[in-house]
């Protein structure tokens, strides 16, 4: 196994440790900007980004109000991607998102793109709109494409979706299919700031002070970089580690007590696959040439929260879903 591991640090070349480095000093100057304008949310940022730079999608859950709008309109600002903002309601229909044919002047029909057809997509309130309408981001989260009157149309690269959900609100609200919710590679909880985050942007927001963030990275150099997190080596015990975490999560008669106790649904393969390469990056942003378990045990919970389904024995018991995913681990 060493053998194994000397031989894949090897074909990392003199170009890629130059690239680390790069990304390294790019990761903290996006850091700086976004700052400018979020105020705290570090670790919220943090896993925005790492999604980002994995080829992933993200969820944010959060209390109204918490700046999960700005914090995604900052980071399509501060990476100089084209963003669209859709709002979901219950009467947004499919083609509200995908786009529509018209009948022009010459009597042709033509397509008209709809906001889907942008770099960054915010999913604003995801949650408020029916199931027909969610299914129409399906393909376009898996496959990057969208079919439209039978024509297929591919998506700009880089394209990633950012949703938000608020989780107290239960009036006119849908629950995402888990078709929908595990194509996200992160779920992440936006809490409340902290009594001197807080005072600080009541601060900034009550005077006239306005402050914008400025372009880091161009949609190129982010391809090049989601490449760059592929290519970095991975021990094969790590690699092992993160699968069998997934593994664990599964009621059957290998699972651990617990799990069998109050889980009715595990995590996915996705989840395997989104625990390797949500690691790499995390290596990566902390200037490590190739990840270890403590980089996978850093995006766990993001990566299974939203993918095990508790049963009612664990709701009686009291057993929350990041209670479970901290015993598993």
């Amino acid at each position: 196994p060493q053998q194994k591991q000397i031989k894949k640090m090897s074909e990392v070349t003199s170009e890629d440790v130059k690239a680390v480095e790069e990304f390294g000093v790019k990761y903290k100057t996006l850091q700086k900007e976004i700052a400018k304008v979020i105020v705290g949310q570090d670790e919220v940022i943090k896993f925005v980004l790492i999604s980002i730079f994995s080829k992933g999608h993200c969820l944010l859950v959060g209390v109204p109000g918490l700046a999960k709008t700005l914090l995604v309109n900052t980071i399509s600002e501060a990476l100089g991607l084209n963003f669209s903002r859709i709002q979901f309601t219950p009467d947004l229909m499919p083609s509200d998102i995908i786009g529509s044919e018209i009948l022009d002047e010459n009597r042709n029909f033509k397509f008209i793109k709809g906001p889907i057809f942008s770099n960054i997509i915010l999913a604003d309130e995801i949650n408020r709109t029916p199931p027909k309408t969610q299914a129409a981001l399906l393909e376009a989260m898996q496959e990057k494409s969208v079919t439209a009157n039978g024509h297929h149309y591919k998506l700009d690269a880089p394209f990633f979706v950012l949703a938000t959900q608020n989780p107290i609100e239960q009036e006119g609200t849908y629950p995402l299919p888990e078709a929908q919710l595990d194509r996200f590679m992160f779920n992440v909880w936006v809490d409340y700031p902290s009594f001197e985050e807080e005072l600080a942007v009541v601060k900034a927001t009550t005077a006239n002070i306005s402050s914008n963030a400025e372009r880091v990275l161009s949609a190129e150099e982010i391809l090049k970089y989601q490449d760059l997190v592929r290519k970095i080596p991975i021990a094969d015990n790590v690699m092992e580690y993160a699968v069998r975490l997934a593994g664990k999560t599964r009621p059957n008669e290998n699972a651990p007590e617990l799990v069998s106790k109050y889980l009715s649904w595990g995590a996915g393969p996705r989840a395997s696959q989104y625990l390797v390469v949500g690691a790499k990056c995390h290596a990566l942003i902390n200037g490590k040439f190739s990840p270890d378990i403590e980089d996978v045990q850093a995006v766990a919970a993001s990566v299974l929260r939203h993918r095990i389904v508790r049963n009612y024995r664990a709701e009686a018991d009291g057993y929350s879903v990041e209670k479970i995913i901290s015993e598993i681990l």
